[in-house]
């Protein structure tokens, strides 16, 4: 009987435990955008967080403005660097640290009645991102 070795097997398998690698990793580098590649990644089932090249300042005020255009701001609290909004009934927390002067690391985290919501998490984020860039 003669055996033949099936190359699409091998590679299946190797992206699947790839994949299986990634995704047990904890973090998982996300490429989204629409004009450019916005990275962020993905640090729990419910948040999107990445470093950008732009002041607190600059991400405070990004940041507000993409919430209010997708829902409604709840709370803010600029002295903490943190936005809490209502997106399509999503509770979202916009958080914002100064890494230095022109730098921040942005975090955006979303739930639903307690589930967690990555794409609302990555839409906001990815949205936040692209409007700085402009």
């Amino acid at each position: 009987m003669r055996h033949t070795t099936n190359s699409f097997g091998g590679l299946a398998v190797a992206l699947l435990s790839a994949t299986l690698v990634l995704a047990s990793s904890g973090c998982v580098y996300l490429a989204v955008g629409a004009l450019g590649v916005v990275g962020g990644y993905v640090v729990s089932p419910d948040t999107v967080e990445g470093t950008i090249n732009f002041s607190l300042g600059e991400t405070w005020d990004a940041s507000k403005e993409i919430v209010r255009i997708m829902g409604t701001v709840v709370e803010e609290n600029e002295a903490i660097g943190q936005l809490v909004a209502t997106v399509n009934g999503t509770r979202v927390t916009v958080s914002i640290l100064t890494i230095n002067s022109s730098s921040s690391k942005l975090s955006v985290k979303a739930r639903k009645s307690f589930m967690p919501k990555i794409d609302v998490a990555q839409d906001v984020y990815t949205k936040i991102v692209n409007s700085m860039g402009k």
